[in-house]
């Protein structure tokens, strides 16, 4: 297993304890501010961060257990103007990244090397691989907790 690939699963099985950190002691009017103009609220990206990685959870499970699976998009804007994403406690919201991510990381971890190489068929991103999936939600959970963070910062939280 290559260092790089061990690093991202580090990254995702970190994301909850990120997700906690970066909202830790926040206040509804701190997380109905959005982290940039025009952007999501705190709220809503912490529940964003929930629908997106049980989505790619989810396309992550069928890469590998199906023959070339085509992976369904899904609007994410859409998702994030529910009622549910714009008022609801984040609470909920981290709950579910703690079970997730720890079923994902150890999911995984569980996988031979030749699994990465499955490939899949995303009518948005083209053909991807279990790998480049790895990498990319590696990455997304981390930048939305920089976005929390930097806003934060700016707030003087």
């Amino acid at each position: 297993m290559s260092e790089e690939r061990l690093e991202y699963f580090s990254a995702i099985e970190r994301l909850p304890i990120q997700a906690r950190d970066a909202v830790a002691g926040l206040e509804d009017a701190a997380l109905d501010t959005p982290y940039r103009e025009g952007g999501w609220t705190v709220r809503q990206v912490i529940h964003h961060l929930a629908d997106s990685h049980m989505n790619s959870f989810i396309r992550m499970r069928l890469v590998v257990t199906e023959d070339h699976p085509t992976i369904r998009p899904y609007d994410q804007d859409a998702w994030a103007a529910l009622p549910d994403s714009s008022t609801l406690p984040v609470a909920p919201s981290l709950a579910i990244l703690d079970g997730l991510h720890e079923r994902w990381g150890r999911m995984l971890r569980s996988l031979p090397d030749e699994a990465f190489g499955r490939s899949a068929f995303h009518p948005e991103m083209g053909e991807v691989t279990l790998d480049e999936l790895v990498a990319i939600y590696a990455r997304h959970g981390t930048n939305h907790c920089r976005q929390i963070l930097d806003l934060r910062e700016r707030m003087g939280r």
